[in-house]
């Protein structure tokens, strides 16, 4: 499989004033067993040198790709030219302060190969903002459908793998008042496909402080606004899931 001169996994990583952190970033896709991927990185006009680091990296290897944005139009944008851009059959998803482990894209290729899969994810560990590994594992359920993801939390953007064959042309909801990633995860779930976990940790996302996910309110807001405003879900409808994805949330964010 990794005999083709195509690569097979096109990774997508959006960035903004990173860096700290895209060079540990880039790295850790180095270091992927599977080797045969693309690292599409999207440069969302950052203000310090993410730039000049990402192009050191490409002098370095010709897998790493990058691609700069003139004006600051927000992660989902940048994910969307990047998957515009991405000539792998595989899709994989990771931002620019998180981290792979060596077998992520290797042990998720062969269980979604094994399985006839469009869609899956793993569990992943949390860290410190200073890169400090915490003992905080997010598990997952073995399979999640529309409804349920509904009321859920459970997909780590950082560990989701799609097969673009089976799932179709994709592109993340551009609204700046909504959850784009679960946006996408909803539109392709609401087609009947079911995504698939790996209870196995294949990845390590970077808690920060002041990052939009800590800010539950402003969190819940954007549920709330994927609910009305992407999939047209009525208002009594929207106020029983986000009271079901609530609850997931503090189970979950409980633990650390």
């Amino acid at each position: 499989m990794e005999n083709s001169t195509k690569p097979i996994v096109s990774v997508i990583t959006p960035t903004y004033n990173a860096a700290r952190f895209i060079t540990e970033t880039i790295f850790s896709v180095k270091e992927q067993t599977f080797t045969n991927w693309e690292m599409i990185i999207v440069d969302d006009s950052s203000l310090d040198n993410t730039v000049e680091i990402v192009k050191k990296e490409m002098e370095k290897d010709s897998r790493i790709k990058l691609i700069e944005l003139k004006k600051n139009s927000g992660p989902a944008n940048a994910r969307n030219r990047a998957i515009t851009a991405a000539s792998g059959n595989y899709l994989a998803f990771l931002d620019s302060d998180d981290l792979w482990l060596p077998q992520k894209l290797e042990r998720q290729l062969m269980f979604m190969d094994q399985k006839n899969l469009a869609f899956s994810y793993s569990a992943y560990r949390i860290m410190t903002e200073d890169g400090e590994r915490t003992d905080v594992v997010f598990h997952v359920p073995g399979k999640i459908d529309y409804k349920s993801l509904l009321k859920n939390t459970i997909i780590g953007t950082l560990t989701v793998m799609l097969d673009r064959r089976k799932v179709g042309k994709v592109q993340m909801p551009i609204h700046r008042d909504c959850s784009e990633d679960y946006g996408l995860w909803l539109s392709i779930l609401s087609k009947g496909i079911q995504a698939y976990g790996m209870n196995e940790e294949l990845a390590i996302y970077r808690k920060r402080e002041k990052s939009l996910s800590s800010n539950k309110l402003k969190s819940a807001q954007k549920t709330w606004n994927t609910y009305r405003k992407v999939e047209k879900i009525t208002i009594p409808s929207s106020i029983w899931y986000l009271a079901n994805y609530s609850l997931h949330a503090l189970k979950k964010h409980s633990k650390t």
